[in-house]
């Protein structure tokens, strides 16, 4: 008897379910963490952590580029049944991110008091900030492998054990931190340290989790006598894996960069616009992770297919992107109009603050669609390996129509000007991907890559 075969949609599901919850947990852990130093030790601790973000998020856009690069890979692998090769691309990313996490260990931890002068740290925390920077940075071997696991694991298929995995890592955050801040169990209290300490804690614990579960599991990717055999840097897939992910790495950096110029706009309108920024990019965040997920699940099925040699199903894996995203995303988009003063009321109390804060997301949270369309579009063409012209269409929408829009819309609008902004490079950005898909990627001849 031939066995059923679940239909597109319900396989989308399938794999967008626990994909998303891990995005919405990651999300929460870093809010709760902060929330742990900044009640438990203080707003200063709170600040030194801070301080040390740009390099972690700087650190964070190459390895999810390499990530990026070898799930495409190992997608396609995956769907011609090539297991070999799967782990060939699975050992080359693994060797290169470890190589990677310790460099930025050794040279990171001897280096940390030059890297918070470049990030200028004020005077009364660059202590703390240093002695908080030092450990995270010798644990970023950790912290990069953990990454890349769980990411190479969701290009077979798999997105239930990154998120077992994740879990994990939380669930001992969660308690190691007031641990260690609190002198818990008998350990000693080492301030804003244990927030460091506890990430670090759980990024190992995740890995030695896995190193097991997958070995039992007889997982594609369990660390068997195969892939021990191809953990070595193999040239040819390097340079594959680089020409796949540079470009999504880049992409991250230049929107950080974008975020950075807008964050100095709305701060010229008072510290009430400011904190309504914060609320306002918390609700979208929220909304823009199923947006997000699905575009990764759109990537991963169009590779499998090429792989398989079942290119025909292109149109058919996008279309089901594209609903997704109406349907998920639209619905998400409807609550948070529907409920916006009571959402909003979760981050903020006084009434004027709510009320600039409802207009904003009003202003802004329609054109996630837009963004979520974008996302499918440029995830199924990153599957083929075309990544260079829609990273240039992202890149040229943020400095030629989201920045400069969100500067002269500012002058006439006042602040609903920048979301306005947002909006509008939304729009345009959809409109330019969807033209290179439709008009140029559609008529190229998809083959695999391996």
């Amino acid at each position: 008897m031939t066995p059923t075969v679940r239909p597109l949609w319900q396989r989308f599901l399938v794999f967008l379910v626990p994909l998303m919850a891990s995005n919405i947990l990651q999300s929460l852990s870093g809010t709760i963490n902060n929330i742990y130093v900044g009640q438990l030790i203080g707003v200063e601790a709170l600040a030194a952590a801070s301080t040390f973000f740009p390099i972690v998020f700087f650190l964070m856009s190459f390895i999810i580029g390499l990530s990026s690069g070898s799930t495409v890979l190992i997608g396609q692998a995956w769907g011609a049944r090539n297991i070999d090769k799967v782990k060939q691309v699975a050992g080359t990313t693994l060797t290169v991110s470890t190589l990677a996490g310790v460099v930025v260990a050794v040279l990171g931890g001897l280096f940390t008091p030059q890297i918070m002068a470049v990030l200028g740290a004020p005077p009364d925390i660059v202590e703390v900030a240093i002695g908080y920077g030092r450990i995270f940075l010798i644990g970023m071997p950790a912290f990069f492998l953990f990454l890349v696991v769980t990411s190479i694991l969701r290009g077979v298929g798999d997105t239930i054990t990154p998120f077992v995995a994740l879990t994990i890592s939380i669930a001992v955050g969660l308690v190691t931190t007031p641990a260690l801040i609190l002198g818990w169990f008998g350990l000693p209290r080492i301030g804003v340290d244990a927030a460091a300490v506890a990430s670090i804690a759980g990024f190992v614990a995740v890995l030695v989790f896995l190193f097991f579960y997958l070995r039992i599991r007889k997982h594609a990717l369990a660390p068997d006598r195969v892939l021990l055999s191809h953990l070595r840097i193999n040239p040819q897939l390097l340079l594959l894996i680089l020409k796949l992910g540079v470009p999504a790495g880049v992409q991250m950096v230049v929107s950080s960069v974008a975020a950075i110029v807008v964050v100095g706009l709305v701060n010229r309108f008072g510290s009430e616009a400011t904190a309504a920024y914060g609320a306002v990019n918390q609700v979208l965040s929220y909304v823009q992770f199923p947006a997000m997920s699905i575009g990764i699940a759109t990537s991963i099925f169009g590779a499998q297919a090429i792989g398989g040699g079942q290119a025909s199903q292109l149109r058919a894996i996008t279309r089901t992107g594209l609903m997704m995203n109406v349907i998920i995303t639209g619905a998400l988009i409807l609550l948070a109009y529907l409920f916006s003063e009571h959402i909003v009321r979760l981050f903020l109390t006084e009434d004027r603050v709510v009320e600039m804060t409802q207009t904003l997301l009003h202003i802004v949270l329609w054109s996630v669609v837009l963004f979520g369309a974008s996302v499918v579009l440029t995830g199924i063409m990153r599957a083929s390996g075309t990544v260079l012209v829609p990273m240039l269409i992202s890149l040229a929408t943020i400095l030629c129509v989201e920045l400069p829009g969100a500067i002269l819309l500012s002058q006439h609008f006042g602040l609903n000007g920048i979301w306005m902004g947002y909006a509008l490079s939304f729009s345009t950005m959809l409109v330019f991907q969807a033209s290179y898909y439709w008009f140029f990627w559609r008529k190229k001849k998809v083959v695999a890559l391996v």
